[in-house]
């Protein structure tokens, strides 16, 4: 890559190895003739974990980027791409550095600052209600994307995440109750119909389908949102009951906070059948972390606490159950 298509020459790049992203997509830093600094990723269905997983092809963010959608994002609501490209079977993504302004798995968030995120999320999905983008991964495909069916079909590629995700279901199953976890197992083994009562449930928007922290940066007064990989059509709560079972931990807000700001800031993008189907798919997103993490995990004050989150979950999907909106 000696030039960025449109933005100059290249002549200096350096790999990025120790970012946050787990999926194995390759990234690197790169510097052109007139000293502008870019991030850029190249992703492959061999090379990235979530790629493969989605079926290979050109990258949703990169589609999201060529045909416009990116560009309707709401004020206070930004992304990175500024450039990208197919190559045989890698999809090239050219991104502004954002360098420290990105956040990391070590970042905590405020009360204030928790809320000032949602309410960007929150403008998101109102931005796009109910006229969401087509270049999107379809709604089960997101619901089941670490099912052991699919997983362990890529168990063997060299990304350590499935093998520790197939350990993880199988202690889940152990660990919870049998109603909750019958649930969980019928929606990684055919998510088609609750991804149906999902978009029937409620209002459809764009969601970005990987809400976390390592996903965004804080510029100024603005949200920038990466790695689009998985964005989907879904109800907006979808990306916030995935945001609370991945990063509760560092938020300072409970996780009923979270969602109280969130319904507050989403307006019509707010269902509460919605809402309670979303966090059941939370449990089925990384239900097999958090039982991983309560069994095996070295620190005993983390093991308690990644127990207490599962009872949590467990709690919602038994509410989910009792309250018939499955």
């Amino acid at each position: 890559m000696s030039e960025l298509t449109g933005l100059g020459e290249v002549v200096d790049r350096v790999p990025l190895d120790g970012h946050a992203g787990k999926s194995g997509a390759g990234l690197e830093r790169v510097r052109t003739a007139d000293g502008t600094s870019y991030v850029v990723k190249r992703v492959t269905a061999e090379s990235d974990l979530l790629h493969s997983l989605l079926g290979g092809g050109p990258a949703r963010e990169y589609l999201l980027w060529r045909d416009g959608a990116l560009d309707r994002l709401p004020p206070g609501v930004r992304h990175a791409v500024v450039g990208g490209w197919c190559e045989d079977d890698a999809t090239v993504i050219v991104m502004r550095d954002l360098g420290d302004r990105v956040l990391g798995w070590e970042d905590h968030l405020s009360p204030g600052q928790t809320r000032w995120m949602i309410r960007r999320v929150a403008a998101l999905h109102r931005a796009f209600l109910d006229d969401p983008p087509r270049a999107v991964v379809p709604l089960e495909s997101v619901l089941d994307v670490f099912a052991p069916h699919r997983i362990g079909a890529v168990e063997d590629g060299g990304n350590p995440i499935p093998a520790l995700a197939l350990r993880g279901w199988a202690l889940f199953d152990d660990l919870v109750p049998r109603e909750v976890a019958d649930l969980v197992q019928g929606i990684l083994a055919d998510a088609r119909p609750y991804a149906a009562a999902l978009r029937d449930a409620g209002p459809s928007t764009l969601v970005h389908g990987d809400l976390a922290t390592v996903n965004m940066a804080f510029d100024g007064d603005d949200l920038v949102l990466l790695d689009w990989a998985m964005p989907a059509v879904a109800p907006g709560i979808l990306d916030i009951a995935r945001f609370i079972a991945g990063c509760s931990s560092v938020v300072a807000l409970s996780r009923e906070e979270v969602i109280a700001a969130y319904r507050d800031a989403a307006g019509p993008a707010y269902d509460e059948a919605a809402t309670r189907l979303a966090l059941v798919f939370g449990l089925a997103w990384l239900g097999w972390n958090k039982a991983l993490d309560a069994v095996d995990h070295p620190d005993p004050a983390m093991r308690a606490r990644e127990r207490d989150d599962l009872d949590w979950w467990v709690a919602q999907a038994r509410t989910t159950l009792e309250s018939g909106v499955l």
